[in-house]
């Protein structure tokens, strides 16, 4: 039931918009594996789905239509015939939907893009059926899903077919919002402190699966040891499954991400397709872009740079801390993160981790420094001169003659500015100004855990953003 829902306000809202909208409806739903998407679609509409079908991985066109053939059989308490194509599995479907006595006739086709085996004209067959039946029936509401994001984006919202601008609505599922997981884990009775919330978030990403396997009575470094580094873990093989569930060639996929986890900053595509050994071309055009449409990595503009020295970073949690921490661990020690939860890898992890989950946040950032309504556009910098390593996490770079330059830092307490970190900052803004020529005027924001202790270099700092203020937007 929809009260068994966590969160995703804006998404109950659309899809009760859409089920009662009483035209005909073509939507798809779209995110990452384990986000939960499956779920949202069965908590909200239950019994009032009307034929519901899930793809089978790894398997013939024959197999899946044996398994429509089954589902349909099941649903109409009817035996039917195997059918041969597609196009006679929709024909099909068509007559039970016709003869259904449901007023609003809900379809669910989830884990569609498995259903699209090679040569199976699978396509052909759901263009036919709403082309020629499904868009003229009021009463009809179609919700395709799947975890392949890049299928659903490639094949369907920019389909050049006969499928072409037949999408009627898309609903894109992103893991949660560091309130979201507040929320969430509140609902187990789970509560943990700012560092731990945060920690908590840089290692799940917010996936609602992750979160689900936390245990109240565990401490977190506990809960972490049980669901990574135990032998018996059901999610010891998770990164690898997540990849090959996502995309065909997946080894190309995680290549990349791999070398992206080594460069915090980012790198540009030229420096991938040199460092991963991949040509320039069409082909890792399409790697970049199907890893972006998944929310594996995000492309940025440099300020002052052109539009070919954009930066593609690594911006997934889970990926980095496979990483960084589970790709050569071969899970020896399976209290692991208990033993090392204070160490200098940790801390070195934690500071690249909440720098990620900043960026995952820059609506809630902007509406904390009270600029929401401001026009702005966030992206980084780093110096041209390799020797001198300024570089700034994240610019706001704003329309109304101000840029906010983003200090973005990881503390188990209150951060505190000392005299060579001081002169470090006085340096990155000259060094800013000096290279970008802008003329705006300049304000130093610190986004942190706690906030900020107030010394004699702490003036330094314009604005502060904590993670309290963030959850509170």
């Amino acid at each position: 039931m929809e009260r068994n829902i966590i969160g995703r306000e804006n998404e109950k809202k659309r899809l009760k918009e859409l089920y009662n909208s009483k035209q005909p409806e073509f939507v798809a739903v779209y995110g990452r594996r384990r986000v939960g998407k499956t779920f949202i679609i069965r908590e909200m509409f239950d019994s009032k789905i009307t034929f519901d079908l899930v793809g089978v991985a790894n398997v013939t066109t024959k197999d899946q239509l044996q398994n429509f053939k089954i589902t349909l059989s099941q649903i109409s308490q009817k035996r039917c015939k195997t059918p041969k194509s597609w196009l006679e599995a929709f024909a099909q479907l068509r007559d039970f939907l016709e003869n259904s006595g449901s007023k609003r006739k809900l379809v669910f086709i989830d884990e569609i893009p498995w259903l699209d085996t090679p040569r199976s004209n699978f396509l052909m067959g759901l263009e036919h059926f709403w082309n020629a039946w499904g868009c003229t029936q009021k009463n009809l509401i179609l919700i395709v899903c799947g975890s392949a994001t890049s299928w659903i984006i490639n094949k369907l919202i920019n389909n050049h077919g006969g499928l072409h601008n037949r999408l009627t609505a898309t609903l894109s599922l992103h893991p949660f919002t560091i309130s979201e997981t507040q929320k969430y884990l509140n609902h187990k009775k789970i509560n943990y402190n700012i560092p731990q919330l945060c920690e908590c978030q840089m290692i799940t990403g917010g996936v609602p699966f992750y979160l689900s396997k936390l245990k109240k009575e565990l401490s977190l470094p506990q809960n972490i040891d049980n669901m990574f580094f135990n032998k018996e873990s059901e999610t010891k093989n998770e990164f690898r499954n997540l990849y090959n569930s996502l995309f065909n060639d997946s080894e190309d996929y995680m290549k990349i991400v791999e070398l992206l986890s080594k460069k915090n900053k980012g790198l540009t595509r030229n420096e991938i397709s040199e460092k991963a050994k991949v040509s320039s071309g069409g082909t890792l055009t399409k790697l970049l872009q199907n890893l972006e449409y998944s929310g594996f990595i995000r492309s940025y503009p440099s300020i002052g740079k052109q539009k070919k020295d954009v930066i593609f970073q690594l911006i997934d949690n889970f990926t980095l801390f496979h990483f960084k921490f589970l790709a050569n661990n071969n899970f020896k020690d399976e209290k692991f993160w208990s033993n090392n939860w204070i160490s200098v890898q940790h801390n070195v992890w934690a500071g690249i981790a909440f720098e990620l989950l900043m960026l995952q946040h820059i609506r809630e950032i902007k509406q904390a420094l009270g600029i929401s309504g401001v026009v702005s556009a966030a992206c980084s910098w780093r110096s041209e001169d390799a020797e001198d390593g300024s570089q700034i996490d994240l610019v706001i770079d704003r329309k109304d003659g101000m840029i906010n330059l983003c200090e973005i830092k990881f503390a188990q307490d209150k951060f505190t500015i000392k005299k060579d970190y001081e002169e470090n900052l006085r340096h990155k803004i000259f060094t800013f100004q000096d290279e970008t020529q802008t003329k705006k005027a300049i304000n130093l924001i610190l986004l942190t855990t706690h906030g900020l202790t107030n010394n004699k270099y702490a003036g330094i700092i314009q604005n502060t953003v904590t993670v309290k203020d963030i959850l509170q937007q």
